[in-house]
Formats: structure tokens, C-alpha cells, sequence
């Protein structure tokens, strides 16, 4: 970021990402966590969390596509980047609050800030780029954005669990809900860099008005989805999905029309693009199981214990809790509770029993009565995001290496790659759950920064390029509305995580579990080198790499 090079409106852009997603990761670290306990939660099982995570995430994503059209036309992308974070500010301060409907009404600022958030600041990034100066270094440009959006993911977790550790989740909701807050105030401070780079497009020929948008799109959007909430005998699994996939319909149908009803000159642009889209759905719905299906595995099939000085840090940073291992005298386990004889001999459920000494291997257990420290189980989120802050710096390396031998592959082939990469990730998953005994046994933690680190590998061939490639093939007058179609591609995958993290419990053999995950992920990636001719071919008529 210290490159002269590069705009000065990089920083303050940096800056307020990393403040934002600061506040978003920290919330979603904690999030699935909240649901399940059973004390200060809402007592919700794997399954119920899971789809609630997945429908959050995927609405979370899905608004850009209304907030990238309004700043497109008429709020301008500023006003709608300051409004969007003051909404996700008061939602993360409210989700303490311990109470459904206050939850709901939570959700409900979060998805809608991140409509207005998410999308313009990606695109304020790219017009910054657009002059003749920067344009060879938008996709740098890009990588270091994506890098500020991890440094404030890493630190966040560390924030959360020493907060719900000593004073309770609405402390570690407050948290996330300052960082947001910090991130807006940084975005101003840095306002007459990218002022003269927020130009509404307004209404161009041939786009839909608004109030044809409303009529045709989003009005329809919301019908269909109530009525697939309504339908007996849920169709995908649960109310919410199948909600969630009815009211993508509308949505979907308008981007085809973006492309069937575009000029000639901008069709195949549009076309990649939206192939592009496809085959990036699999990778998110495999990706974002972070929060759900992978943060169980940190929490419950993952040796957590620290020891020595170790945990005498962690303890005085508040990272830790203590447990105290008792046998348990009758044996009955569900995921809420578990049967205990009382001192008076009699059985009575204990709530939110520790689920810790579960699968611990005897040998490791400690005496009754006798206790040990385990670090929380959020602080697992902070693997990827910790990856991506080292990783960054050696891929863009090795891009500049092969740029100025002239072998730099073009970002659609980046692209492809990432989704392979990304697919070996999981088979490390795989064998964890082997090294595990199919989670009778805890295993090492190692195996989860494994995963990450190849994973993350495929992210920063993959998300940073797909930003750049939107904002370089998109027709101006499209660009935000587009970017929002980047992140409905990943609102799709984000619902299509939770539906596969809500079938952890089916599958007796989790090896299965990852094995699922590889196969679509596989399949993304077969699909992603079948269009890479095309692709490259559309890149090179516009002049691109």
C-alpha cells in the first residue's frame, strides 16, 4: 500500500473495508455460536443455525444487486457507501439484544446496509483505477484491497471471544457494531480523494426504469418468495430456502435480460460475465462453510487445549475458558442437553453441557474433577483471513514474476485455477476426518490451518479476480449493477452453504460430508476450463488480459 504508484484513495479505501469487515466477521464468528447456546442464545440445533446462517449470508449478498442500481442512477456510490454502513452499524449493535423479533430486525438492517455497502465501495475501487495511470495495477489494486478486508477480519475474533468470554455476547455484537462505525468515519475523512470518481451513470438507453424494475423484478421477487414459504412440504428442505430460491427467480430473470436485450458490442462482455457468475456459485457454497460446518469442527472435533505458558496468556487475554471434566453417570447426550444424576440421585437434564470431552481420547482426558483450557472456538475464523494477510503478498509476487516474462495467465485463467485449487482444500478435510476416526477423536488444529491455507490459495486466485474482471469487462453504465451480480452469485452459493451445512447430522461418515463438497467443487472447476477458451478470447477483443 506504500507504493507511490498507487492512488492515495487506496488507504481510505483499505481503511474502511478492513473497519467493515472488522464488524461483519466478528458477528458472523460468534453468530451460529449464539444461535446454538442454549443458556444466552436461542438453543437452536446444528441443523436450524446452519439454514438461519445460510439464509442470512445469502440476503446479506443478494441486496447489492438493488444497492449497486440506485448508486448506479441516482444516490451516487458515497452516499449510498456511508448509508449502508450506518445501517450495518445499528444492526450489529441490536443483535444483543436477546430477543427473536429484535434479532430479525437486526438481520433486516445488516442485509439491507450490506446492499447499499458492499458493491459501490468495490466499484468507487475500480473507477479510482480507471484512468490510464493506474489502470495496469487494478488487479494489485484489488489484491490489497482484498488483503485490508482480511486484516480486519483477523483481528476481529480476537475481540469477540474476549468479550463474550468475560462480559456476553451483546458486548462482542457492540464491538462489531464500533468497528462499523469506525469504517464510515474513515471512508469520510478520505472523501475528496474518490470524490471526483463517484459519477451516477443515470438512466442510459436502453436500461429498464426503475419503476418497470419494481413492477417486473422486485415486487415478483417478494411474491415468489412468500409463496414458496407457504408451500406445504418443503421443496429444498426448509421454509427459508425454499423462500430464498423462489425469490431468485425474478432476480435471475433480469440479469438474462441484461444480456438477451444489451448492444451488440456489450453482449459477449455481458455473456462472460455472467458464465463467470455460474460457475462461482460452487465455490462460495463450499468457501462459506466457515461459518457453519467448519466452526463446528473447530469447536467440537478440534483439540482446543492449551497448556503452560500458553494458556496462561490466553487466559489473562480472556481467548480462554476453563472446563472441568466430570464422568457423566447415565450417558444420554442430545445436542442441547444431557442426562445427570442430581445429589439426590435423581436424573435431571443438564442444559448446555460443555460437548468438549465428548470424543476426547481417554488418554487425553483429565482427571475428575480436574480442569483445562481451551481457547475459543471462534478464533478458528481468524485461519483463513490470517492466511490471506501472509499469502497476498507471495501471489501477487509471483504474478508480477510471470508479468514481466510475459506469462501472466489472464484472469479468467486465474479464476479457473482458483476453483481447482480450492478443491484440494477439501480432501485435506477429508483426511482430517480419517486422522479422527470419523470425530471419535479430537484431532489436531493443524489439519484446520491445512485446509485454509490451500483454500485461501484458490480465494486469492478467485475473489480479488472476480472483482477485477466485473469491473473491467462490465459497460460502464452497468458496472455497479453488475458487481451487484457478482454477489448474487455468492448470495446463491452463501444459501447453498447453509443447505449443505444443515446435513452434517445425516451423514454418519463426515468423510462423505467432504467428499460432497469436493465433487461440486470439481465440478465448478471442469465447467470453468471448458469456458476458458471463450473467455479469454472475449478478454483479448476488449483489449484485456
Amino acid at each position: 500500500m506504500s507504493n507511490s504508484k498507487h492512488p492515495v484513495a487506496l488507504k481510505y479505501l483499505f481503511l474502511s473495508e478492513m473497519w467493515e469487515r472488522f464488524g461483519y466477521y466478528l458477528m458472523i464468528g460468534i453468530f451460529t455460536l449464539y444461535l446454538k447456546d442454549v443458556k444466552a442464545g436461542f438453543a437452536m440445533t446444528e441443523a436450524e443455525s446452519a439454514d438461519l446462517y445460510g439464509t442470512f449470508i445469502a440476503l446479506v449478498f443478494l441486496t447489492p444487486f438493488l444497492g449497486g442500481l440506485l448508486a448506479d442512477r441516482y444516490l451516487g456510490y458515497r452516499n449510498s457507501i456511508v448509508f449502508g454502513g450506518i445501517l450495518m452499524g445499528i444492526g450489529y449493535c441490536m443483535m444483543g439484544i436477546h430477543n427473536l423479533p429484535m434479532l430479525y430486525t437486526a438481520m433486516t438492517l445488516v442485509i439491507l446496509g450490506n446492499g447499499f455497502f458492499k458493491p459501490n465501495i468495490s466499484t468507487l475501487l475500480g473507477n479510482v483505477y480507471s484512468t490510464e495511470e493506474h489502470k495496469p495495477l487494478k488487479d494489485v489494486g484489488y489484491n490489497i484491497f482484498y488483503m485490508g478486508i482480511n486484516v480486519g477480519a483477523f483481528i476481529c475474533n480476537f475481540f469477540g471471544a474476549a468479550l463474550y468470554n468475560k462480559m456476553g455476547w451483546e458486548y462482542a455484537f457492540l464491538a462489531a457494531g464500533i468497528g462499523m462505525f469506525v469504517g464510515v468515519i474513515i471512508f469520510l475523512l478520505g472523501n475528496k480523494h474518490y470524490k471526483a470518481f463517484d459519477i451516477k451513470k443515470g438512466m442510459q438507453e436502453g436500461d429498464m426504469p426503475f419503476a418497470k424494475i419494481l413492477l417486473l423484478i422486485l415486487i415478483p421477487s417478494v411474491i415468489a418468495g412468500v409463496v414458496g414459504w407457504m408451500l406445504p412440504d418443503n421443496v429444498f428442505g426448509s421454509d427459508s430456502t425454499d423462500a430464498f430460491i423462489f425469490a431468485c427467480i425474478p432476480v435471475v430473470y433480469f440479469y438474462a435480460q441484461l444480456y438477451f436485450k444489451a448492444k451488440e458490442d456489450e453482449k459477449r462482455p455481458i455473456g462472460a460475465l455472467l458464465a463467470i457468475f455460474a460457475v462461482v456459485i460452487l465455490f462460495w457454497a463450499v468457501f462459506k462453510q466457515n461459518g457453519s460446518a467448519l466452526n463446528t469442527w473447530g469447536d467440537r472435533y478440534t483439540n482446543r487445549e492449551v497448556k503452560g505458558t500458553t494458556a496462561k496468556m490466553f487466559d489473562q487475554l480472556l481467548l480462554s475458558k476453563t472446563m472441568v471434566y466430570t464422568k457423566d453417570s447415565v450417558g444420554k447426550y442430545d445436542e442441547n442437553f444431557r442426562l445427570v444424576k442430581n445429589e439426590k440421585g435423581d436424573v435431571e437434564k443438564e442444559w448446555n453441557y460443555d460437548l468438549y470431552f465428548r470424543n476426547m481420547h481417554p488418554d487425553q482426558r483429565p482427571a475428575e474433577g480436574e480442569s483445562i483450557s481451551v481457547w475459543s472456538p471462534n478464533l478458528s475464523q481468524s485461519i483463513n483471513p490470517g492466511w490471506v494477510i501472509m499469502l497476498t503478498p507471495l501471489v501477487v509476487a509471483f504474478f508480477s514474476f510471470l508479468k514481466s516474462r510475459q506469462k501472466e495467465p489472464s484472469t479468467a485463467t486465474k479464476i479457473a485455477w482458483g476453483l481447482l485449487i480450492s478443491s484440494l482444500s477439501v480432501l485435506v478435510m477429508y483426511a482430517a476426518v480419517k486422522a479422527g476416526n470419523n470425530g471419535a477423536e479430537k484431532v489436531s488444529v493443524w489439519w484446520l490451518i491445512a485446509s485454509y491455507g490451500v483454500i485461501t490459495i484458490g480465494e486469492l486466485f478467485l475473489s480479488p479476480m472476480g472483482l477485477s474482471l466485473v469491473s473491467k469487462l462490465s459497460p460502464p453504465r452497468l458496472t455497479a449493477l453488475l458487481m451487484g451480480g457478482w454477489f448474487l452469485a455468492t448470495s446463491i452459493g452463501n444459501k447453498l452453504s447453509g443447505v449443505l451445512a444443515s446435513m452434517w447430522d445425516r451423514y454418519e461418515d463426515k468423510g462423505n460430508f467432504f467428499l460432497l463438497n469436493f465433487a461440486l467443487l470439481m465440478s465448478a472447476t471442469a465447467v470453468g476450463f471448458a469456458m476458458l477458451k471463450w473467455l479469454n478470447k472475449i478478454m483479448k477483443e476488449k483489449g484485456l488480459n
